[in-house]
């Protein structure tokens, strides 16, 4: 018989990501997508005139991470400005979705990843929100384990 926790689907909202072993404090991260492009060819003696389709070579998405700004805090900033200049500095991450004891459940590991843009707050004299960055990155792999 199935255990209780395992009949309710999982939250969204307690997970984690380290950025070259470092924890960062993210309140959303998108584009955790992997697609597969399509070959399609047709051999020459197919009676069926039908062209086969086979996978082909996979094609990551880009993935954005959004946090509050802190004061005196750019490592964001810093490591867009640095990429600019050395192309190499690239960096992998671990995505965790956490159970209540902060487990992991499943885990997104995302390899070579680089700064594309970063974009800072809307600001807005009337409004009450916190300043929030956003920083969106290209990767060279996205694998996805359980626990």
């Amino acid at each position: 018989m199935a255990d209780a926790t395992e009949l309710w689907p999982i939250p969204k909202f307690h997970f984690s990501v380290q950025i070259d072993g470092t924890d960062y404090a993210f309140q959303e991260v998108t584009g955790l997508k992997l697609n597969t492009e399509v070959i399609e060819y047709r051999v020459g003696n197919d009676p069926t005139f039908i062209k086969q389709r086979v996978p082909g070579l996979k094609k990551f998405e880009n993935i954005t991470l959004k946090k509050a700004m802190f004061k005196n805090d750019s490592v964001l900033y810093d490591w867009f400005m640095d990429v600019q200049k050395n192309f190499e500095r690239r960096k992998d991450l671990i995505i965790s979705l956490l159970d209540e004891t902060a487990a992991p459940l499943f885990t997104w590991t995302i390899t070579r990843a680089f700064p594309l843009s970063i974009a800072g707050p809307d600001l807005n004299s009337e409004g009450n929100e916190l300043a929030m960055e956003s920083l969106e990155l290209a990767h060279e792999g996205l694998v996805m384990a359980k626990g």
